[in-house]
């Protein structure tokens, strides 16, 4: 049974995710409750675990709801247990959740806050990066480095590219517009942006979005290529210092 993976806009912009297998229902992270209550009531699904990726109140303010209406264990970034909801399992690099095709690897991806983790499903073939990669885009550096950030862009990059990655916002086409002013000569980014106008024309989201398309799209994992630099007259920068250019770009744009 493969995984059934459902989109659910909560807020104004944020994605939670629920994520079905043959060992029940989990949810990526909890903005509200109303909406994640009605996609699980209306498919007659319960609620086994709540994994969350980071602090911030837009990706946990539904997890008391939930915690109290389904029985739902929660678990989340152990670097981040103290201000986050508590803890039923705190998590770090490498640890596992649940097996077979259930299975959810924790990655630690930390820039935008210290503590982020993103969640693999390799059975799924599907990351779920919340504010650390997004798509054609990152989050801001809250509370990291530009090091600490490309060096967890690195890490997700590194996956096959297949993977579906599923960030946590809809910012896609203004991480578009943003992307273009970096790169307006690719092709492949021009075609990407095109999709992302028609996608939102018809109300739909941008992502999940395959990660090779993010590597050949979006300028941030795309620091290190020469012909970003180029573009950039960065031609002798290291990779880091590209990423902070583009980084502080992106902050006044």
């Amino acid at each position: 049974m493969p995984l059934e993976i459902v989109t659910v806009p909560c807020l104004s912009d944020n994605y939670a995710y629920l994520v079905k297998g043959p060992g029940g229902a989990l949810l990526i992270d909890a903005p509200e409750a109303g909406p994640i209550v009605e996609a699980l009531e209306s498919r007659g699904w319960g609620l086994d675990a709540i994994l969350i990726t980071h602090h911030h109140h837009d990706h946990v303010g539904g997890v008391a709801e939930l915690r109290t209406r389904y029985g739902a264990q929660v678990m989340g970034p152990a670097a981040e247990a103290a201000r986050l909801p508590p803890l039923d399992r705190a998590l770090a690099e490498g640890d596992r959740v649940g097996d077979g095709p259930d299975e959810a690897e924790v990655i630690a991806v930390p820039g935008h806050t210290l503590g982020h983790v993103a969640y693999r499903f390799a059975g799924g073939n599907a990351v779920f990066t919340a504010d650390s990669l997004m798509a054609l885009g990152c989050g801001r550096l809250f509370e990291g480095t530009p090091a600490m950030m490309w060096d967890s862009l690195t890490k997700l990059a590194a996956l096959p590219p297949e993977t579906l990655v599923f960030s946590g916002h809809e910012y896609t086409s203004a991480n578009a517009r943003f992307a273009l002013t970096v790169e307006p000569g690719n092709d492949a980014l021009r075609a990407r942006s095109a999709e992302i106008d028609r996608l939102r024309d018809e109300g739909r989201p941008t992502v999940p979005v395959p990660l090779s398309v993010e590597s050949a799209t979006n300028p941030f994992l795309r620091a290190g290529r020469p012909e970003l630099k180029t573009a950039l007259g960065l031609g002798d920068a290291s990779d880091v210092e590209v990423f902070a250019e583009i980084r502080a770009r992106k902050d006044r744009f």
